[in-house]
């Protein structure tokens, strides 16, 4: 089936009447904050050693405090290190979306996988089936809840965590690839069609028609912008990714509840009875469970997130939606150059 058309990028040009300035209003409006000069010079100043170190020894001292103070309350072990690895990836988190600029570029990632999510449903139906009929098999597999069922909270934490981290890890990797395929083919009709209904428009016809100016000479995206891009699409396919993984989580909950009664979930789980903890009013959802159903989710969640990258029919699909804003985004970039380098004096970086 062929992808539903994406939306256009949209935001309003800026005042004024200089194009520069419009466009760089137009770029903070659909997340593109490292294309501006300014904004991509404040993030390459708060990423030196002299303010990341100072901040990154806070946190690894707050971390590693809590997570010992949590590992002695609970007297899980496995605590401490899921306490402190989350805590150092929420710091990082906050420093990105605040010092760093990345706010925008998150956001306007959020609010495009918001926009399709009624395109979602047909790419679940071809990626979630095969997925399901492959994990279920692991779910009514006695090892699976013993192996589940003795894990720790701050074990299985850890677990999910690695998981989660991997998935990320990998779009970081495979995802720049992407951005390589587009600035490669850029040329004069791509950049027309690029700047169409951007505040570029007409200076992109000008540059376009000028024999002297080569504004396609400027399509490579390097350094921060193109991890401007990337961001944007780890977000996007990782929120997608997400929802499909809490869809999986969903699906074993019901699932277990309806087909898994606490005898058996007793003895897969070599535990008594009266020692699983159930629900009230819902005494078969336990948190063996519940332990089980998380742990295949976040297998999932890596699963989704290397077969929507590789497989050639998932890749069709979920980068259809995005591909359309890639484009403009590297189309508006070369064109803006190209009107940057006609002014010196504008500052350059």
């Amino acid at each position: 089936m062929p992808s539903r058309p994406s939306l256009p990028l949209r935001g309003r040009h800026g005042r004024g009447e200089d194009p520069l300035e419009r466009t760089d209003a137009w770029f903070l409006a659909n997340g593109l904050s490292y294309f501006v000069p300014e904004k991509r010079s404040e993030a390459r100043a708060a990423l030196s050693p002299r303010r990341t170190v100072p901040r990154l020894l806070l946190v690894a001292l707050v971390a590693a405090a809590g997570g010992a103070a949590l590992a002695w309350v609970t007297g899980q072990v496995s605590a401490a290190p899921a306490v402190v690895l989350s805590l150092v990836i929420a710091a990082t988190v906050v420093y990105a979306l605040t010092v760093l600029h990345a706010r925008p570029i998150v956001t306007w990632a959020l609010a495009r996988t918001v926009a399709g999510l009624r395109s979602l449903l047909p790419l679940a139906t071809r990626a979630l089936p095969l997925l399901l009929v492959f994990v279920t098999f692991l779910f009514i597999n006695a090892e699976v809840w013993q192996l589940a069922a003795e894990l720790e909270t701050g074990a299985l934490w850890l677990v999910v965590l690695l998981f989660a981290v991997l998935a990320v890890a990998f779009l970081g990797v495979r995802l720049p690839e992407e951005v390589d395929k587009v600035d490669d083919e850029v040329d004069d009709a791509f950049l027309v069609r690029a700047c169409a209904g951007t505040p570029l428009e007409a200076e992109c016809a000008r540059l376009v028609a000028d024999p002297d100016a080569d504004p396609a000479s400027y399509a490579t995206v390097t350094g921060f912008e193109r991890a401007n891009l990337v961001l944007a699409m780890v977000v996007i396919q990782a929120a997608q990714v997400l929802l499909m993984a809490g869809g999986v989580l969903i699906f074993f909950l019901l699932f277990g509840a309806l087909t898994m009664g606490v005898d058996v979930q007793a003895a897969w789980t070599g535990q008594a009875v009266d020692e699983i903890t159930k629900l009230p009013y819902l005494v078969q959802v336990s948190v063996p469970l519940g332990k089980v159903s998380l742990f295949l989710a976040a297998f999932s969640l890596l699963y989704l997130a290397v077969s929507t990258v590789t497989d050639d029919t998932y890749r069709e699909q979920f980068f259809g939606r995005v591909t359309r804003e890639l484009e403009r985004a590297v189309g508006v970039r070369a064109v803006y150059l190209a009107l940057r380098a006609e002014r010196p004096a504008s500052g350059q970086e």
